[in-house]
């Protein structure tokens, strides 16, 4: 099914990205508490189909409502041979919601989503805002949703996130991206 080893390239691979960028560049700023604490569950799956996948998301959905919030507070589910495509992993969120209410868990557990073809509706495939959410593996971020309102709610201006990432990404370039060697 999955893969947890901390040595497997994935996860080797979103641990630097992780490192690097979402926490470097501070892209998130609730990122670097769950990671130094060790509270992150990194699961490679093994799917090669959406049906496999899905399969694996509702099994660490299941993990992760039933975790110890202080010993696992998030999971990123990386599935690099699923869904590589952007359209098609964009087109599975609607899934995965789907899984999210089908175990009783909305309000509890939320799906975040990041793909290495991330694209906001309305820009160009090469925007640099785009890189907001691109990861070296397409990957499920699991949540969960008290520990989002907490990190919301002891955050000055949240709505300020994106238009601060806008900026940083603006000022760092693709060059610049390129140069964290993620």
């Amino acid at each position: 099914m999955s893969e947890t080893s901390a040595e497997h390239p994935c996860v080797v691979a979103t641990w630097r990205w992780l490192e690097r960028a979402v926490i470097g560049l501070n892209l998130c700023p609730f990122a670097k508490a769950v990671h130094v604490k060790g509270q992150i569950r990194y699961v490679v799956s093994a799917a090669t189909t959406p049906e496999a996948l899905a399969d694996d998301l509702q099994r660490e959905l299941e993990f992760l409502a039933e975790a110890s919030a202080e010993l696992v507070d998030t999971t990123l589910l990386i599935h690099p041979q699923v869904l590589t495509d952007f359209l098609d992993f964009n087109d599975f969120l609607e899934v995965a919601d789907g899984i999210v209410d089908e175990l009783e868990l909305y309000g509890i557990l939320q799906v975040a989503s990041f793909h290495p073809q991330f694209q906001f509706e309305g820009t160009e495939p090469d925007d640099i805002t785009n890189y907001t959410n691109r990861s070296p593996y397409p990957t499920l971020h699991l949540l969960r949703e008290d520990s989002v309102e907490r990190a919301v709610a002891a955050f000055p201006n949240e709505l300020a996130i994106a238009d601060t990432n806008i900026g940083t990404l603006e000022r760092l370039g693709l060059d610049g991206w390129k140069a964290l060697d993620i």
